[in-house]
C-alpha cells in the first residue's frame, strides 16, 4: 500500500511539473486565433510566422509587432549568453581553484560569500545592480547586462567546479610536480582534464540561465538592448497569444539541445 502511495505521489509530482510545459507545447499548434484555450485544429502557422514564412493567418490575427524585433532580441540574448557564460566560466573556475588549492584565512567565509548571489532574490539583485550602475554614471546598455549577469553566474560556475575539484585526487598533481612538471604543465595536463566535466557543466548552466533570465535583465537592460525573455514579457503584457507559445516551445527545444550536447560530450570524456 505504501509503495503504491509513493508511486502515485511520484506521478502527481511529475504531472505538476511537466503538465504546464506540455500545455504550452500543445497550444502552440492551436489554430484558434481568438481564444488560445479553445482547440480549433492543428496548424504550424505560428511557427511559420516566426520564421517569416507564408501562412494562412490573416494580418488582423497576427500578434508579433515585428519579426525584426524578435530576431534582434534573439541575437542580443545569444551575444549576452555566450559572453557571460565564457566570462563566468573563466573567473568562476579560477576562484574555485584558488579556494580549493590555497590555504588562507577566512576561506570558509569567502566560500559562503560566493553562494550569496545564488540565494539572493532576483529582484533585490537587479535593483542593487541598477542603483550601482546609476551611481557610477554608467548608461544601461548591452555591457551592463553582461556585467550584471556575470555577477551571479560566476557563483554557479564556482559551485559546479568546486564540486568537481573535491573529487580530484591531489596526489596526482603532487606526483606531477615531483616528476619535474612546472605548475603550468601540471594544470594543463593533470588538473584541467580532471575538472573539465565540471567546467563544461558550469558553462552550460551559465549559458542556459543567461538565456532564460528575465528579472535581473529587465532592471539593467538599455532601451535598445532587449533580450528574448524581456521581449516575450512585453508580448505577455498584451495577452497570452499562440505565437508566444511557439516561441516558448522553440526556447525549450533549444535549451534541451544545449543540455543534450553537453551530456554527450561529458559521456564521451568519461569513456
Amino acid at each position: 500500500m505504501l509503495r503504491r502511495l509513493l508511486g502515485l505521489y511520484g506521478l502527481l509530482f511529475f504531472a505538476f511539473i511537466y503538465a504546464p510545459i506540455l500545455l504550452v507545447v500543445v497550444y502552440s499548434f492551436n489554430a484558434n486565433t481568438v481564444n488560445m484555450m479553445v482547440w480549433d485544429g492543428f496548424t504550424l502557422d505560428w511557427y511559420r510566422q516566426i520564421f517569416g514564412l507564408q501562412t494562412t493567418v490573416t494580418e488582423s490575427a497576427t500578434y508579433v509587432d515585428s519579426s525584426a524585433q524578435l530576431y534582434a532580441a534573439v541575437r542580443t540574448s545569444l551575444v549576452v549568453a555566450v559572453t557571460t557564460s565564457v566570462l563566468s566560466t573563466v573567473f568562476g573556475t579560477a576562484l574555485a581553484l584558488a579556494v580549493a588549492r590555497y590555504r588562507f584565512r577566512l576561506a570558509g567565509l569567502y566560500r559562503t560569500a560566493m553562494m550569496v548571489p545564488m540565494i539572493m532574490p532576483d529582484i533585490v539583485l537587479g535593483l542593487a545592480l541598477l542603483i550601482f550602475f546609476i551611481t557610477i554614471g554608467m548608461n544601461l546598455s548591452l555591457l551592463t547586462i553582461i556585467i550584471g549577469q556575470s555577477t551571479f553566474l560566476i557563483s554557479y560556475v564556482f559551485v559546479t567546479v568546486s564540486a568537481r575539484l573535491a573529487e580530484v585526487d591531489t596526489s596526482v598533481e603532487e606526483a606531477s610536480a615531483d616528476l619535474g612538471a612546472t605548475p603550468a604543465q601540471t594544470f594543463r595536463k593533470v588538473t584541467l582534464p580532471g575538472i573539465a566535466p565540471g567546467i563544461l557543466g558550469g558553462w552550460l548552466l551559465a549559458f542556459i540561465i543567461s538565456m532564460d533570465d528575465l528579472v535581473i535583465t529587465y532592471f539593467i537592460a538599455g532601451t535598445g538592448d532587449t533580450t528574448l525573455p524581456v521581449h516575450i514579457w512585453g508580448m505577455l503584457r498584451r495577452g497570452i497569444k499562440p505565437e508566444i507559445n511557439a516561441i516558448a516551445t522553440l526556447m525549450l527545444l533549444f535549451t534541451l539541445g544545449v543540455a543534450a550536447i553537453g551530456l554527450y560530450f561529458r559521456s564521451r570524456r568519461q569513456k
